[in-house]
């Protein structure tokens, strides 16, 4: 049973305050909060975003720019909404009385910390149900694709074409080779052997890169000197876009990473601000 005590209110409050510790009420009202201003600054970002980028040559800003200044203005959401939630979670949690001042801090900076804990929690809930549908979308139509026999586009396709585009300075009478015979086949197979080789992080060589040389060659009119250099030229390209995606993937994540930890401080100050006012001892503090 929790233990209360009854307590001299000022007009327009409850007369008695419990001892519990956690007024989830006003923790729920923080986090909703926060959670509503970071989707609003959110899509102010994306706005913001698109009028610094341009197709444009010589227009817009860089892309390391452009990356840090996303990294920023994540780290500025997470400040301004947090902060503003823990306040409200501490403005409007429960009176304790009797209470030591330590204790008060103390529970304070919890509210904040757990308000946005839970605007965390709902925020990455909101983000996954779309994501979830995208995908689930994504898989139905991918079986459709398989029952009707249509193509879709994947990750290597743009490197195979590359692979495969004709050689202007080679021969137009060239005769291909058997392995050519049927074009869609053999682009098929050169898909899913890249694919198949890259997505399990095993090197492209040996047998699977002479056979992917010798159908260049059979596509492309090349000679296979020419054929080996291409395959080498595209084996290289795909690696270097490769690690250029894991290290923009793991700077957003060590901006994101930033943005939590900064958030989380910034409610849990801005909770005990609050709770300070609410209780006006806020001076009393400084």
């Amino acid at each position: 049973m929790v233990d209360t005590v009854v307590v001299a209110s000022a007009p327009g409050e409850t007369s008695t305050s419990t001892l519990a510790g956690v007024s989830w009420p006003a923790i729920v009202a923080g986090a909703i909060v926060a959670c509503a201003l970071t989707l609003v600054l959110l899509a102010f970002g994306t706005g913001l975003g698109l009028t610094m980028v341009s197709p444009w040559s010589g227009s817009g800003v860089s892309a390391t720019t452009f990356k840090i200044t996303t990294g920023l203005y994540l780290v500025v959401i997470a400040m301004l909404s947090s902060s503003i939630g823990g306040y409200i979670a501490g403005r409007l949690r429960s009176s304790w009385a009797d209470v030591e001042r330590d204790e008060v801090y103390f529970r304070d900076t919890a509210h904040g910390f757990i308000a946005w804990a839970l605007a965390t929690v709902l925020g990455a809930t909101a983000l996954a149900l779309p994501a979830t549908s995208l995908i689930g979308g994504t898989a139905v139509g991918a079986s459709q694709g398989v029952v009707n026999g249509a193509q879709t586009s994947g990750p290597m396709d743009v490197y195979v074409d590359t692979l495969l585009r004709p050689d202007s300075n080679a021969a137009a009478t060239a005769t291909p080779a058997p392995a050519a015979t049927n074009a869609s086949d053999s682009r098929g197979e050169m898909v899913r052997l890249f694919t198949r080789s890259f997505r399990n992080g095993v090197e492209f060589k040996g047998p699977d890169r002479d056979y992917a040389a010798r159908v260049v060659a059979a596509r492309t009119g090349m000679n296979q000197a020419d054929a080996d250099k291409r395959v080498d030229a595209v084996v290289t390209q795909i690696k270097a876009d490769t690690d250029a995606a894991r290290k923009a993937t793991a700077s957003l994540a060590f901006w994101v990473t930033a943005a939590m930890l900064l958030g989380a401080f910034c409610a849990s100050l801005a909770a005990t601000e609050g709770g300070g006012l609410r209780d006006g001892t806020w001076k009393m503090r400084r």
